[in-house]
């Protein structure tokens, strides 16, 4: 896409765009509220050379990782094969920087959309390289004829190919995953020093960057849900004692902490896609230091993404709800890691926390802060029949007019694997593209990068990681805005409000 805007200068290296953004500031006074308007002048610097991006994945081996390298596989090689319904061909449904719009104006009375990845230049799936760790030390072609999520003739075509790659060893701390993974674990680093796990893993990162001739690597989290850590002043509450920490080997330094501690060092973005809290005041402090991203908890891939729009729709239209009941089964290995109650518990926390910004934002339907603790209940069966496809019913009961009552049942067939890649895929690429924004105010003459702690990526997270004086924003269409916002006042293009006052107040 060409922009011609006098927002935005585009030359061989940089798009620089100037934007004004206005807010208002809200004073209490007498119960009286006085706003104040602001306006902050910003110039965004973005860098258009596309990197060779690497990604390392942690849980390489597990259903997600060889769905997501199978299926770049797929699309790079333009594979078709076969079902039933006849022949297939690779796609990336599910991506929104890969199959999503973005409204850019209007021609006469026809509004005008294209697709998010023309807006700015992002790199592209098939050019990635892709590598990582696993407990098991099982090829990809096994482990994703194991996994059962692809259709057999897809499975025998990316077979050639998937069987040549095999995860690093990993770091593996069995008190963190339920025991039932135990069987799986053949392929872990040796020993016991938390210190020399961290500095194999920083070295295992630099090989697979520089054997690549790699510019940027990523590291994605994608493994089982560990049980909590508990966040211990003096053990992991600072950077420091964080690392003392694991020089002492601490029971309290997850396998997850390692690997982020590590991606930080080496100066490479990090994404939990995992509801464990690996980013405790330690680790949170030392990417602050590095300057490093940080992208957090939890893909967000079917039914939390369907409760955060759905109670943002209830709370948005006056209506009350009362209660959440949600339920799932599957059969694949996270629903059987899952199914301890630990890790478990780590999963709840996530789920159960999303709707709670959304609740607050309305006084009128719950005036006192303890009202917003609605009945919320997560459950969640391993059911191994059930494979990769998952079962979810949701309940909400809601009060309406005059004392009524609204019941709203959804049930939901998904194939959980086959929606995370997509959400990868997006994670890595927009992290990517981050790693390329800077900014300045009016005030300052350095660009800088955004705050280390990634929370315009929300969308893609159930529990979105923010910084302390940052909002927490779980409405997946204000999420969903915040990025396509951002895209469009890099690229010097004006974010849509949606007056369309071109049309109404002629």
């Amino acid at each position: 896409m060409k922009v011609r805007s006098p927002n935005a200068i585009i030359n061989e290296s940089h798009i620089l765009a100037e934007y004004k953004y206005t807010s208002n500031e809200v004073v209490v006074e007498d119960n009286v509220l006085k706003i104040k308007n602001n306006a902050t002048h910003y110039t965004f610097k973005t860098s258009t050379k596309v990197p060779k991006l690497g990604v390392l994945l942690v849980g390489l081996g597990g259903n997600n990782g060889t769905t997501f390298v199978g299926g770049l596989l797929a699309n790079k090689l333009n594979l078709t094969w076969n079902t039933k319904k006849g022949e297939q061909r690779p796609n990336f449904y599910g991506s929104i920087t890969q199959s999503s719009t973005t409204k850019i104006g209007v021609t006469g009375s026809k509004e005008i959309y294209v697709p998010l990845k023309d807006v700015l230049p992002l790199v592209d799936p098939c050019d990635i390289v892709v590598s990582g760790w696993d407990i098991s030390k099982m090829n990809l072609g096994d482990a994703m004829r194991r996994a059962q999520v692809f259709d057999v003739d897809l499975q025998d075509k990316l077979y050639p190919y998937m069987k040549e790659i095999v995860p690093l060893p990993s770091v593996f701390y069995p008190d963190y995953i339920a025991r039932n993974q135990a069987d799986r674990a053949d392929n872990v680093l040796e020993g016991t020093s938390k210190s020399e796990h961290l500095e194999t893993v920083r070295e295992q990162i630099r090989v697979f960057k520089e054997s690549n001739g790699l510019d940027k690597v990523i590291v994605l989290w994608t493994a089982n849900t560990e049980r909590f850590s508990q966040e211990i002043r003096g053990v992991n509450d600072t950077k420091e004692n964080l690392l003392k920490a694991v020089g002492t080997n601490d029971g309290e330094v997850s396998q997850s902490t390692i690997y982020a501690i590590a991606s930080i060092l080496e100066g490479c973005s990090f994404i939990n896609g995992s509801p464990q809290n690996t980013f405790v005041g330690g680790v949170l402090e030392l990417a602050a230091e590095k300057n490093v991203f940080i992208v957090g908890n939890d893909f967000k891939t079917g039914q939390t993404k369907f409760k955060t729009m759905l109670v943002d729709f209830l709370v948005s239209a006056g209506i009350k709800p009362r209660s959440i009941v949600s339920y799932n089964h599957l059969g694949n290995n996270d629903g059987k890691n899952l199914s301890s109650e630990s890790q478990f518990k780590s999963k709840e926390l996530s789920k159960k926390s999303c709707v709670d910004d959304i609740l607050s934002s309305n006084e009128i339907l719950y005036p006192n802060p303890e009202d917003t603790n609605i009945d919320h209940q997560i459950v969640i069966k391993y059911v191994p029949s059930a494979g990769d496809t998952k079962k979810a019913m949701d309940e909400y009961i809601s009060d309406i007019f005059m004392g009524g009552k609204h019941t709203l049942a959804l049930y939901n067939v998904c194939e959980d694997s086959l929606l995370a890649p997509p959400i990868i895929l997006d994670l890595i690429i927009l992290t990517e593209l981050f790693e390329r924004i800077e900014y300045r105010t009016q005030d300052s003459s350095d660009f800088k990068r955004f705050d280390p702690i990634l929370s315009t990526l929300g969308y893609l997270m159930k529990a979105p990681q923010t910084s302390s004086d940052a909002p927490l924003i779980n409405s997946l269409i204000r999420q969903k805005n915040g990025i396509e916002n951002l895209f469009k006042v890099c690229a010097g293009l004006s974010i849509e409000d949606n007056l369309l006052l071109e049309y109404r107040a002629k």
